[in-house]
């Protein structure tokens, strides 16, 4: 049997998402931007699928929805272009984050020191969140951006980021919030969350890889990243992949339509493979299930290190994932793990499991079995386990 539980790297593309591309990949292939019928013919679903962004994610008319090629171009967007529009101005000097961002956010915020950016990073609690009276404390006149994620990539644990995004505005600062792990997860309503952007990829809610966008609150300014055509009324450059942009509304739309379906099966799923764990001596899981969107996963398997639990789960044909990585010398260690204050030796064993609404009981249950397998076999070889 095949078991996919990596649904927090990628997701399959939903059968409706691609039928509804189909045509744009081979009758309807036009340029939008061009003015003969080849172009023309492909404004009726553009319109139609940006119609549909707004709706799946309470967008007003005077709104943006900015497509880009992920959310890392959009993350990219933001920090930078607050770089360029606040901070080499000299108007505003810091950026305030958290310490478990993925990395492009964090990656992007340690490249603008070079530059001059002051980094303000918030530590988690030992559940991998932050409390608004963290970010009240660090807040100041200085402050040009505020970036926190709507939920971890890691542990699925959900940031307060109402309550966050209405601190950063008492002080003037924009607040940006990556919302990959979010969108089809939990309901997501940008009215609601009163943020200022908001960053995500169709691939991680089953549309297609290549394919993301940013929403801008009231269009507000943003210099470009991507300069060299007046695409999307001039604030992103580049020919619009018609296919992708219909396929990430369609796939969009769908979750939405089976958010109830996965706070209640796909819960269920990931309460019983959880709970499985759970009964195994020394296993540990990140965060309260109440607290972390309904997929996800993150457990630490004491004496087992994470990349031997993947290599056996994925001889069972069960794809799973882990912190750890294979470096040039050394095994790296979780920086999510070490973020909530676990041990160097826990940091190892780390193990993401997450699930996705094509899940199903059968390929949890076998799961459930290989893992305990795998448990057994790599606890009886450990040099760091007592047996």
């Amino acid at each position: 049997m095949r078991v996919y539980l990596d649904n927090n790297a990628t997701t399959m593309l939903d059968p409706e998402a691609y039928e509804a591309m189909k045509p744009f990949l081979t009758e309807k292939y036009g340029n939008p931007n061009s003015l003969h019928q080849f172009g023309s013919e492909t404004h009726p679903a553009l319109r139609g699928a940006l119609d549909e962004l707004y709706t799946a994610i309470n967008a007003k008319d005077s709104d943006d929805i900015i497509i880009t090629s992920c959310a890392t171009e959009s993350n990219n967007w933001v920090i930078k272009s607050t770089y360029f529009d606040k901070i080499a101005t000299g108007e505003k000097s810091r950026i305030i984050t958290t310490a478990v961002e993925h990395p492009a956010i964090a990656a992007t915020c340690q490249f603008l020191k070079n530059f001059g950016v002051k980094l303000t990073i918030l530590d988690v609690n030992e559940e991998g969140l932050i409390t608004p009276e963290q970010l009240r404390e660090a807040m100041g006149d200085d402050v040009a951006l505020v970036s926190v994620m709507l939920a971890n990539n890691e542990t699925g644990m959900i940031f307060p980021i109402k309550e966050l995004a209405k601190i950063a505005h008492e002080w003037g600062a924009p607040f940006h919030t990556d919302a990959v792990q979010a969108l089809g997860k939990i309901p997501v309503n940008v009215q609601d969350l009163d943020v200022d952007f908001l960053s995500f990829s169709a691939h991680k809610f089953h549309g297609p890889k290549g394919i993301g966008g940013l929403y801008i609150k009231d269009s507000q300014k943003l210099s470009p990243l991507l300069h060299g055509g007046e695409h999307m009324g001039g604030r992103r450059s580049g020919t619009l992949d018609v296919a992708g942009i219909v396929g990430m509304a369609r796939a969009l739309t769908m979750s939405n339509k089976f958010l109830d379906f996965e706070n209640s099966h796909v819960r269920r799923l990931r309460d019983k493979l959880e709970n499985a764990l759970l009964e195994i001596d020394d296993v540990s899981v990140v965060g309260s299930k109440d607290r972390r969107v309904p997929n996800t996963i993150l457990a630490s398997i004491k004496g087992v290190e994470g990349e031997a639990m993947l290599w056996d789960l994925n001889r069972a044909g069960i794809a799973a994932s882990t912190g750890s990585a294979c470096a040039s010398e050394a095994l790296e260690s979780n920086p999510i793990m070490e973020a909530i204050g676990a041990d160097k030796d826990l940091a190892h064993t780390a193990l993401r499991l997450s699930l996705s609404r094509f899940n199903t009981e059968e390929e949890i249950d076998y799961a459930i079995g290989e893992i305990k397998k795998a448990v057994k076999r790599l606890r009886a070889i450990s040099s760091t386990f007592a047996h």
